[in-house]
């Protein structure tokens, strides 16, 4: 058990990874300033290695059923929060109507500003992600990812990228922006994959 989970309750400590510490505020971290959002001059493209690529306005998104999910949030820079209730529509939604190729077998989410990020399909095609635009019954702040951030529990917070515009399905990686320069592929907090050094020579090959 690490350093931080030993003054912890044991029901506690177990759900926060090693190197981490609880906090309870939401720390803000983000490169870039925050977009601007008009409700009108916004789409989510979800595009790439797929039989029926389509685009959602900000309307016809918000129409989609929604999911409300509970989970628990860790950030590389070594905070966790607990209990967070998400809300949105799930991503096996998005996969549905897609229909990914035989061959997708990674997502690259794509943000304002160019921001980008990546995770295997298989890690993305759980029951607890989704692309998100309430927290604890309330829309997300702008600093927080409003209109819309993608919600990966999983995995380190930078993965759940904020401002999210658009979702490519692809057969080879593209490496993110946080991944070139030096962090996880993969980003389970639990392995503490951290950094790309940690990696193995295959990372990129295998899901």
């Amino acid at each position: 058990m690490g350093l931080f989970q030993k003054s912890y309750p044991p029901e506690i400590a177990g759900r926060i990874p090693p190197g981490q510490r609880l906090v309870k505020t939401w720390p803000v971290l983000h490169y870039g300033p925050i977009p601007t959002f008009d409700g009108a001059n916004w789409d989510l493209q979800v595009f790439g290695s797929v039989e029926e690529p389509f685009t959602l306005s900000f309307q016809e998104l918000r129409a989609l059923p929604t999911v409300t999910v509970d989970a628990d949030m860790h950030c590389v820079t070594g905070w966790t929060t607990l209990d967070n209730t998400w809300e949105g529509v799930p991503f096996r939604a998005i996969i549905e109507r897609a229909k990914p190729a035989a061959d997708a077998k990674w997502v690259i989410a794509h943000s304002a500003h160019g921001y980008t990020s990546d995770l295997s399909l298989d890690a993305m095609d759980d029951d607890d992600v989704l692309l998100a635009w309430r927290n604890h019954g309330q829309d997300l702040a702008p600093e927080h990812g409003w209109p819309l951030r993608l919600v990966v529990p999983k995995r380190y917070a930078w993965k759940s990228a904020k401002w999210l515009t658009g979702l490519e399905f692809s057969p080879k990686n593209t490496r993110g922006f946080w991944e070139v320069r030096g962090y996880h592929v993969h980003a389970e907090p639990f392995a503490e994959e951290r950094y790309s050094y940690q990696e193995g020579p295959r990372a990129e090959l295998e899901p």
